[in-house]
């Protein structure tokens, strides 16, 4: 992903890239077409859209529900997410694995995971943003990234990084980050797959 000269970093690296592979494509699928208008009916009745950033032990559930709801990952790339909650249970901030829960009246709606890149001073990779196909189309992904932004500002944070795939099947998850004020900083075509780039988004904040 970002490459390095000191071989402790590079191997940090390495297992990140793994760990992050696939990690924000949940929102803005066309899967999403099928979704309910759930947040406009939520909010009808007074649910309030709250953020926390403690990990709690039952947000392993959370995470392995929210993602297997979406029907985009495979059951790999569930089991890397739910590790990342093992990891910051278990680590805390030295995991170097940060985590925003959107909730509506406790009930856990979706989620972001970022962290500082390794051998950087101020820039953060997102690694999964992840909004089940029934909450979408509702803000909550929206919100949750600005709330990611906030606090990587509160952390020293300049900027933040993302990447997709330049596939035709994400170009609505493309269309979200450009809406959001990610510009496209770099392109490493047939990355992922002979035809399928890897786009890196960028955002100064």
């Amino acid at each position: 992903m970002f490459l390095c000269e000191d071989f402790a970093c590079y191997r940090e690296l390495s297992g990140k890239e793994e760990k992050s592979r696939h990690r924000k494509d949940s929102m803005n699928q066309p899967q999403m077409q099928h979704s309910k208008p759930s947040l406009a009916s939520d909010l009808a009745s007074h649910q309030e859209l709250t953020f926390r950033r403690t990990v709690q032990q039952e947000d392993r559930v959370s995470v392995v529900q929210m993602c297997r709801e979406t029907g985009f990952f495979h059951e790999g790339e569930i089991a890397v997410a739910e590790e990342l909650v093992l990891e910051r249970l278990t680590k805390g901030a030295a995991s170097g694995y940060e985590f925003i829960f959107a909730e509506l009246d406790g009930v856990v709606v979706g989620y972001a995971c970022f962290g500082l890149i390794p051998c950087t001073q101020s820039s953060w990779d997102l690694y999964w943003i992840v909004v089940p196909p029934r909450r979408q189309r509702s803000g909550i992904g929206g919100q949750l990234l600005k709330e990611t932004e906030e606090a990587v500002r509160r952390l020293g944070g300049t900027r933040i990084y993302i990447e997709t795939s330049g596939r035709e099947q994400y170009a609505p998850t493309r269309k979200f980050y450009e809406k959001n004020g990610y510009s496209v900083a770099a392109v490493l075509e047939d990355f992922y797959a002979p035809g399928d780039p890897k786009i890196i988004y960028a955002k100064v904040l």
